[in-house]
């Protein structure tokens, strides 16, 4: 195995370290080699393959229908979407018409996970910073839209409500209605808690003009999601219009400053937005059956793109008409947006390596699938 020390480069005055994949401040086993010029980041190589599971390779031996369930497993957060990328790409290669009602609660529980996602980033960012009190004040907010989760949807982390031709849960309005008047007070809450996070002089000083990524290099380096959007490109793959995206009315959200704190400010307002996205579809979500039966093998193929809580993620599927597909590929938020934090790392002091890392919010098990 290699070292460091094996890697220390030929130019004076240069060292290279490894970060992770162990580190007190990241939530995941994220690891990089980062070349320093005394303090400051020179280069930074990031190491893949740490955690690798093989999940891709399992679509090989598992039925198409089943293997939604596999597709969930990629992510613990963004779980109900992963299923969901991989069921649309059966669905197109089918040419299955999912019903209304399953689109809107589709929608629903997409926007139930952003929101969560982003609720436990905001936490694990304050934990960071040392603040216990807005950690666990961010956390149990969390705690009642996982509630929801459970309630509407049959489970907290994994959902298992997705399945080819539509949802397999189907909660009645007056249960939805009632879990979107207490996500009101969740969003009420967020508002309360962003405040204190963003206007602390602390994390005011750990994150304005730190990790800057222009504009420019943002869209170049090809970065999505709050990494992209926080750099003042409006981008975001729900106004592409799929499931009941096209029939709601929402703007992405979009800072210009390009840095650190541009990017936690985006999360923040996503939360908000998510939530009441939520309760726009609790008002509005039609009646009829939430699933179609699905008839017969597929065969072709379908490159499907979503926006997760870290970004556009995009789903391949090929199939050539047996039970089991040919081949499923999955290309993740983390993963595109590796290079563009790799950028915002460039020039910057050693000791605002975890920040940065934590503003791209990374997710290793779905990049290391």
């Amino acid at each position: 195995m290699s070292t460091a020390h094996d890697h220390q480069p030929a130019t004076p005055g240069l060292t290279t370290i490894p970060f992770g994949p162990q580190h007190p401040v990241l939530p995941e086993p994220l690891h990089f080699d980062l070349t320093l010029e005394d303090e400051k980041v020179v280069d930074a190589v990031p190491q893949i393959g740490y955690i690798h599971r093989g999940l891709e390779l399992l679509v090989e031996k598992r039925d198409f229908a089943d293997y939604v369930h596999v597709a969930e497993r990629v992510c613990g957060i963004c779980s109900f979407m992963h299923g969901m990328g991989y069921s649309e790409a059966i669905e197109s290669i089918m040419s299955v018409a999912v019903p209304d009602r399953a689109r809107w609660l589709r929608t629903f529980w997409c926007e139930l996970e952003r929101s969560h996602s982003h609720l436990m980033w905001l936490g694990l960012a304050a934990d960071a910073f040392g603040f216990e009190n807005l950690f666990m004040a961010t956390w149990r907010a969390r705690e009642i839209i996982l509630d929801v989760a459970e309630e509407t949807a049959g489970g907290r982390v994994i959902y298992g409500s997705c399945i080819v031709g539509g949802v397999s849960t189907n909660p009645d309005d007056e249960a939805l209605r009632r879990c979107a008047k207490e996500l009101g007070k969740v969003r009420a809450e967020v508002g309360r808690l962003a405040e204190v996070f963003v206007g602390d002089p602390t994390v005011r000083s750990r994150l304005e003009g730190v990790g800057v990524l222009s504009r420019e290099r943002a869209y170049a380096l090809g970065a999505v999601g709050p990494m992209l959007r926080a750099s003042g490109v409006e981008y975001d793959m729900r106004k592409k219009g799929y499931e009941a995206y096209p029939e709601l009315d929402f703007s992405p959200m979009v800072e210009t400053a390009g840095d650190s704190m541009a990017r936690a400010k985006v999360r923040i307002r996503e939360i908000a937005e998510s939530l009441r996205l939520v309760a726009e579809i609790s008002q509005r979500i039609p009646g009829g059956p939430v699933s179609v039966p699905v008839k017969g093998l597929p065969s072709g193929e379908a490159w499907i793109r979503i926006e997760q809580p870290r970004g556009e993620a995009l789903y391949f599927v090929r199939a050539n008409g047996k039970k089991n597909p040919e081949r499923f590929r999955l290309r993740t938020p983390t993963f595109a947006n590796v290079p563009a934090m790799v950028e915002a790392m460039k020039g910057e002091q050693l000791a605002d390596v975890p920040t940065i890392v934590l503003t791209i919010d990374p997710c290793i098990s779905c990049t290391e699938r």
